[in-house]
């Protein structure tokens, strides 16, 4: 792949989703466009970084800022392992061209997100803060919780598994779009200086979510049907999602920061600092997390309402990592 965005004349699953399309079928409306810069081929970047110049507090001064941001690094390498597992698994009952094609490159896109985050853990690893014990809670939860078969030996029948982790993906999907988003306009994290390199990765992954926002909630959608049993069951599964992703953030910085070697333990996680860190813009708001919500549940919302495409499609064209990659490839074809 070229490490661009690929004009490939529309981009599917825009539109209103609460009509009555089966499984295996394309909901009505699903190839309009809603702004300009949309119409882009979804395609991984072979995007490398270089870690060594990298401080464990890669904002200065703000550890708790920097932790909370750390816990990506935490969730995405067995996540999006996940995400790819299960998307294989979906892949068969995938007939439209159009779907197979963004999925296929929504699969790349997140097994080079998880790669480049598995090396910023051995980053961490060097520096002396060591995460493989929380990472087994994770492992825990993708490979037993959401494994290949329900858990508990529950009776639940095969398909209808598939289509409740598709739909737990799709939920994870509106919150990565919009962190994505956020931190592609995040300027007080130039002004707090931090560090170029890191704040690459972030903005280079963040666009990609934009980029992709959309291909689960389809997948999703093409596979389990736009009616009422998938909706209920889309509803069902960011009422899990949500409190178990703000569960596992919050245990996940307060990991980082009692395991943070420099600390020594001095500082524990509070809601205090993280709302400070929230005023200097460092964070996302609660607000802006929140509110995803409720625009997930409308039974007409489609996740291409969400962030600016333009703006990500702008970020990688202009990202240090993804320009490499892409000029890379170029040489390489020569």
């Amino acid at each position: 792949m070229d490490g661009r965005a690929v004009p490939s004349g529309h981009e599917h699953g825009h539109g209103d989703q609460g009509g009555t399309a089966g499984a295996g079928e394309r909901p009505a409306g699903a190839n309009a466009e809603r702004e300009p810069g949309s119409g882009v081929r979804i395609a991984p970047r072979r995007v490398s970084f270089d870690w060594d110049g990298t401080p464990l507090h890669w904002i200065p001064g703000e550890p708790t800022a920097t932790h909370v941001v750390n816990v990506l690094h935490l969730l995405l390498p067995a996540g999006e392992r996940w995400f790819v597992k299960v998307f294989k698994e979906a892949l068969p009952l995938v007939t439209d061209p159009d779907l197979l094609r963004d999925v296929k490159g929504f699969m790349g896109q997140e097994a080079t997100h998880s790669t480049q985050h598995t090396y910023v853990l051995e980053h961490l690893a060097a520096q002396g803060l060591d995460t493989a014990p929380y990472l087994r809670r994770l492992d825990f939860l993708f490979n037993v919780l959401l494994g290949d078969k329900p858990p508990f030996r529950q009776p639940v029948p095969p398909r209808e598994w598939l289509r409740f982790r598709l739909a737990v993906i799709a939920a994870i999907e509106q919150f990565t779009a919009v962190l994505g988003d956020w931190v592609l306009g995040a300027n007080a994290l130039e002004d707090a200086d931090t560090d170029p390199v890191m704040l690459d990765l972030l903005r280079w992954h963040g666009a990609e979510e934009v980029e992709h926002r959309s291909v689960a909630f389809d997948m999703y959608q093409y596979c389990a049907g736009t009616g009422t049993a998938s909706y209920a069951r889309r509803l069902y599964a960011m009422a899990v999602v949500a409190p178990v992703m703000l569960w596992l953030w919050a245990s996940g910085t307060a990991y980082l920061l009692r395991h943070d070697p420099v600390l020594g333990r001095r500082l524990r996680y509070s809601l205090r600092e993280h709302n400070r860190a929230i005023a200097k813009g460092l964070l996302p708001s609660w607000g802006e997390l929140g509110r995803a919500i409720p625009r997930y549940m409308k039974r007409s919302y489609h996740p291409s309402q969400e962030g600016s495409l333009r703006r990500a499609v702008e970020y990688l064209a202009s990202s240090p990592a993804a320009r490499s990659a892409a000029g890379a490839f170029t040489r390489a074809t020569l």
